[in-house]
């Protein structure tokens, strides 16, 4: 192999071209993308010298370039835009030529690199395995731990009772505890989602060439690759369902891109929560504190802002606009090929890495340091006139309604005004406990 150093330009005249005509965002592929070309074509070079197609010195030459390319050593050398020709056939160029430079002056890019491969085949491969990869070993890890973060505080807050609230208005008595329990059970179902779509978006399009058909690769090249990188990287990397469907269609990508849209959206509803719960300290709810991390204004001394959450809300956002691009481009599968596929792998290795790194950072930074404002919580409680509720067994709902409406107009306490009505103590000391009626049933 050439030695070669990383800063020197090892691509050639069709990835200049390329560079030259896609002058668009700036933005290169992502570099998990050109990670996994790396991959393929090193795994590709192996199984086609055991099939007898290229010769074995030549192979391990090119595997041991496509180890760097893995590696991450050559990222420098993939610098051609995102926003490109839709198969993606400009950066497998770029992955070929790279690799034949490293490899030596007599193996050809096409003929020895690409050998048996299509950009139409290998390129959503590289995509839809650095997809899974990421969900696996970045984003799923980073879900669990901000569901065990969150459950731990629904464990801690068990006994805090509380004001529930339904349309943002007073409700019957929750426990703190409870409502971080069904946060933690939002990202936990989210994990779920998202794993359940890595069977499909381990199937990839590998050996269909193409248009589906195999036309010039060997009827075993497919199936030793995927079996070569699963070993290599214990990742389930499967056949497709069909070979014309993986190639014409990217629907498993819009699929995981519609569970990361879920998860946004539950981390948004997390997110606003905490903001609100955490709000004053004397002018809001100030039912949690939530760690002081910066100044929360330049001009106001003293005030500490949501900093945490502001930034998940934002991140949620993003992928959800990421979402939206991805639902058109996977209309874009005409016939035989999906030609949107470059912009599919920007938009949703983001959202991968984004989710990821706002689960982190919300579970380390923020849920983790929250503390319970146990007087603010108890005080609520008692002042929620929807605590009513649980005297309607007793008196009717009618008579109840009467007096939440005395209570209100008159400021008093409902046991207060239940008692003057004519409700008996043993009456309200069973109705309204607070405690009882956060957990009228154990589950």
């Amino acid at each position: 192999m050439a030695d070669v150093e990383t800063r020197t330009q090892l691509w050639g005249a069709e990835t200049q071209k390329a560079v030259a005509n896609f002058t668009v965002s700036g933005e290169a592929i992502p570099a998990h993308v050109a990670h996994w070309l790396g991959r393929i074509k090193g795994a590709a070079a192996r199984v086609n010298a055991e099939l007898g197609l290229l010769d074995a010195d030549k192979a391990e030459r090119i595997a041991a370039a496509a180890e760097r390319v893995a590696a991450g050593e050559l990222d420098d050398q993939f610098p051609i835009d995102v926003f490109q020709t839709g198969s993606g056939t400009s950066s497998n160029m770029n992955a070929n030529e790279v690799l034949a430079s490293l490899a030596g002056e007599d193996v050809h890019a096409n003929d020895d690199v690409n050998m048996g491969q299509s950009s139409n085949d290998v390129f959503p491969s590289a995509v839809h395995l650095a997809a899974l990869e990421q969900l696996t070993n970045d984003l799923l890890p980073a879900l669990d731990g901000l569901a065990e973060s969150l459950g731990r505080k629904s464990q801690e807050f068990d006994d805090v009772v509380k004001s529930g609230r339904t349309h943002l208005m007073d409700a019957v008595p929750v426990t703190l505890g409870q409502e971080f329990g069904g946060y933690a059970a939002q990202v936990r179902q989210g994990g779920a989602r998202v794993r359940s779509t890595l069977e499909r978006v381990g199937q990839i399009p590998l050996g269909g060439t193409a248009v589906g058909t195999g036309l010039n690769t060997h009827p075993e090249f497919a199936e030793r690759v995927r079996r070569l990188l699963s070993e290599e990287t214990g990742l389930p990397v499967g056949a497709p369902a069909d070979p014309f469907e993986a190639q014409a269609a990217r629907d498993a990508l819009v699929e995981a891109s519609g569970a990361l849209k879920t998860v946004a959206v539950s981390l948004m509803k997390i997110a606003n929560d905490l903001r609100l719960l955490g709000s004053g300290p004397r002018a809001g709810l100030a039912e949690i504190f939530l760690p002081e991390l910066q100044k929360g204004s330049s001009i106001m001394p003293g005030k500490v802002n949501p900093v945490i959450p502001e930034v998940v809300t934002q991140v949620s956002a993003q992928v959800i606009g990421n979402d939206v691009a991805i639902t058109v481009g996977g209309m874009q599968g005409h016939l035989e090929l999906n030609v949107f596929v470059p912009l599919l792998a920007r938009n949703l290795l983001d959202s991968i890495r984004l989710l990821a790194a706002a689960s982190r950072l919300l579970a380390e930074k923020c849920v983790d340091g929250i503390e319970a404002n146990r007087e603010a919580c108890a005080r609520y409680a008692e002042l929620t006139l929807s605590a009513a509720t649980a005297l309607n067994p007793h008196i009717g709902y009618d008579r109840a309604s009467e007096i939440v409406k005395t209570a209100a107009s008159s400021g008093r306490s409902l046991r207060e005004v239940a008692r003057e009505a004519g409700v008996s103590d043993e009456i309200l000391d069973e109705a309204l406990d607070y405690r009882a009626m956060a957990k009228p049933h154990p589950r």
